[in-house]
């Protein structure tokens, strides 16, 4: 099957996912009977393209990295519009890597819908949407025979949505803890390490993990508003960021590390979520955290969830050294399972 792909958001998991479906396309074609076309690309400050034809995919990736605009590939007028812009360009497949909205989702949730609403499957990293528009795009999606899909939403590319969609069948989630945030991970090491707080922030923000405002991290909210998608997504309780009992890293002195470090213990961002009755109770907050605990092993920027079921009472699953490539993987793998039916 041939597929026309549009792209909103060319940042760097976007230009990433660009690179992975290029170096991926005998792949798809040779396993899965796939091949495709980029038909549009929108960024938020290099304008956009559309080309009905098909984009020159290295050719958008040169012009955006090196501070150029994309008009000059679009073959037809481009609206500046997300939601515009979907519903001007020709497409099976939308991919929506806008920067997450904590409050309200948008304009994330508007590009899904507007995407599923002409007829393509609507695939995100975007956090937001799962958290403030899931039930309205999962049933649009279903009314209209599409996907709604968004593995990197959580733990980048490992497969935790899909875990339960498929291979746990009939298990009931109680609860999961870990650690979800793997910048204030690495910010904890480095303290370790004997840097300052303010000293392990700009380390995190100069190898691009932290924003220039790194509170999102820092303070708790990236953590929070994870806790949220998985607790709407896997346990069937909508809970929002705000919702979430939440205490960040800030409060984290040296003092408390070398302590923590006398006894043999580390301080980690524990995020966690169990049942109770019709609720779920979620909290991110800083735990010193034992040597018999899985959590005190992770280190650096990995991240890791271990879910209590049942069924099964302690499934864990790590991810090591995230980055936009491994993002892009669980787009990717969005992608290929939409197509597949899976």
């Amino acid at each position: 099957m041939h597929v026309r792909l549009v792209l909103v958001g060319f940042g760097n998991v976007g230009r990433a996912l660009a690179r992975l479906l290029m170096r991926k396309r005998e792949t798809l074609a040779r396993d899965y009977g796939i091949t495709f076309q980029v038909n549009g690309i929108l960024t938020g400050r290099r304008g956009g393209c559309i080309n009905p034809e098909g984009l020159d995919v290295e050719r958008a990736l040169t012009l955006v990295e090196s501070g150029a605009r994309l008009d000059e590939l679009s073959t037809v007028p481009v609206p500046s519009s997300g939601v515009e812009f979907i519903r001007a360009c020709p497409g099976d497949v939308l991919f929506e890597n806008t920067p997450v909205n904590v409050v309200n989702g948008q304009p994330a949730i508007d590009h899904l819908r507007t995407a599923l609403e002409q007829g393509m499957h609507a695939i995100t990293a975007n956090k937001g949407p799962v958290v403030h528009g899931y039930a309205s795009l999962k049933a649009l999606a279903e009314q209209v025979g599409r996907r709604f899909l968004f593995e990197s939403a959580v733990m980048d590319g490992a497969p935790i949505f899909s875990l339960f969609r498929g291979p746990l069948p009939a298990a009931e989630l109680r609860g999961f803890h870990g650690i979800l945030n793997s910048t204030t991970n690495l910010i904890l090491e480095l303290m370790e390490n004997g840097k300052t707080f303010d000293e392990a922030v700009k380390i995190t923000q100069d190898l691009g993990l932290a924003e220039t405002d790194p509170s999102g991290d820092i303070d708790g909210w990236d953590a929070s508003i994870k806790v949220a998608a998985l607790s709407t997504v896997l346990m069937g309780v909508s809970l929002l960021p705000q919702d979430v009992d939440r205490t960040g890293i800030r409060g984290i002195t040296p003092q408390m590390i070398a302590e923590a470090r006398a006894a043999g213990e580390r301080w980690k961002l524990v995020c966690t979520a169990r049942r109770e009755g019709n609720r779920v109770l979620g909290k991110v907050a800083p735990q010193r955290i034992s040597p018999d605990s899985p959590l005190y092993s992770i280190s650096g920027s990995s991240s890791f969830v271990m879910f209590e079921m049942d069924v099964l009472p302690g499934l864990g699953i790590v991810e090591s050294d995230p980055g936009p490539e491994t993002t892009a993987y669980g787009l990717l793998a969005d992608f290929i399972n939409a197509m597949r039916g899976a």
